[in-house]
């Protein structure tokens, strides 16, 4: 998918659908109906060996995603293993994660996002010494993604820049420097990623005012993505980015100011569960009351002050494992409904991302490579 829509004017959806009940059929339906690629991804943090907090391991997830695309019928798809993050890049910290790689693999995953971006040091002399931890346990884990893709192709996306980290002064944005010497040095060390994660203003998740009131995501900086684009392209880099943290984000923005042929991936999450959470107020009412009041129960006294929709908005996510059975048990009529909301809403999407008719693209340059 990437190499086949590098430099479209395209931007393939990554939709996390960590509730997959419904929302993956319609999410296919939608992508069938207009001939576009999409991919479904999942993080480490959601979706671990053992489980994550929506209660799935890659196994489960892959089975689900798998089982969706064959009741809709459609093959253009691939699955995505999104922030594979470490935080300390210590030896533990990297077995864990080649653990968790080598489940994705076997489950099926040939998408994979390495995120090292939290061991850049703030006190290195220059910015090759900043990037030296995140550089080297990145390289490390593509290539193990290669040894264990035994040949066969793979996405590979990489990620600089702490996304969401703020400073007194606001977001905390990846400079073009800084983009190109982390993917040149990337580069040297035979690790060529074709997607580049940056922190240029995106948040993960809903956001909200200091009264509590949910707002749009306007925060994500246009011209310094484009000039991070511009300068990979400068130096011959054949990578492109992957604009994460979209939920909250106006799809008229989406579908006006984004770069196409400069993002390539955009990552679509917490919105999906939205959906979810707010279909069964009207179609579960009592099993949303039960997960609103066990959220506050249980993150209220990690979040002293703040209003109870913060902290059930930020929190509810880790409800997910704890009302799994009850949530993948639904009644026909909800995942129905459920199904047709994602269906409707993957549609805008799609036209959003100028996707429509990318599958067709995808499956004449696999022809081609065949």
């Amino acid at each position: 998918m990437f190499e086949a829509l590098m430099d479209q004017d395209v931007i393939i959806m990554a939709a996390n659908v960590r509730v997959t009940p419904g929302v993956a059929e319609g999410i296919f339906r939608a992508a069938k109906d207009l001939d576009s690629a999409v991919m479904f991804e999942i993080a480490k943090s959601e979706c671990d060996v053992g489980g994550g907090y929506t209660g799935m391991c890659p196994e489960d997830y892959a089975e689900q995603i798998k089982a969706a695309a064959e009741k809709v019928g459609f093959d253009c798809w691939a699955l995505h293993a999104d922030h594979i993050t470490l935080k300390k890049g210590d030896e533990k910290d990297v077995a864990d994660a080649k653990r968790l790689i080598d489940a994705q693999v076997e489950a099926g995953f040939t998408s994979f996002a390495i995120d090292a971006s939290y061991l850049f040091d703030v006190e290195a002399e220059d910015l090759r010494a900043a990037l030296a931890g995140n550089i080297a346990v990145t390289t490390e884990l593509a290539k193990y993604i290669e040894s264990r893709m035994e040949g066969t192709s793979f996405g590979l996306e990489a990620e600089v820049g702490e996304i969401g980290k703020k400073n007194e002064q606001g977001h905390v944005l990846t400079s073009p420097e800084e983009a190109v010497t982390y993917v040149k040095a990337l580069n040297e060390n035979g690790v060529y990623p074709q997607v580049l994660a940056i922190a240029n203003g995106s948040t993960h998740g809903n956001i909200y005012d200091e009264h509590g009131k949910m707002v749009e995501q306007v925060s994500i900086d246009i011209p310094q993505t484009k000039a991070i684009a511009k300068a990979l392209r400068d130096n011959g880099l054949h990578v492109r980015i992957a604009q994460h943290g979209i939920t909250g984000t106006p799809r008229e923005l989406i579908s006006t100011m984004f770069p196409r042929g400069d993002i390539i991936k955009g990552n679509v999450g917490t919105f999906w569960q939205n959906i979810v959470l707010d279909t069964f107020k009207v179609y579960q009412p009592e099993l949303y009351k039960e997960i609103y009041d066990w959220t506050l129960e249980n993150y209220g006294p990690k979040n002293p002050g703040k209003p109870d929709s913060v902290v059930f908005g930020k929190n509810v996510k880790y409800a997910l494992k704890e009302f799994y059975d009850r949530i993948h048990g639904l009644d026909p009529e909800t995942t129905s409904t459920i199904e047709a909301i994602a269906y409707a809403e993957a549609r805008v999407f799609i036209k959003a991302f100028g996707s429509a008719g990318s599958a067709s693209k995808v499956r004449a340059a696999l022809e081609k490579k065949q």
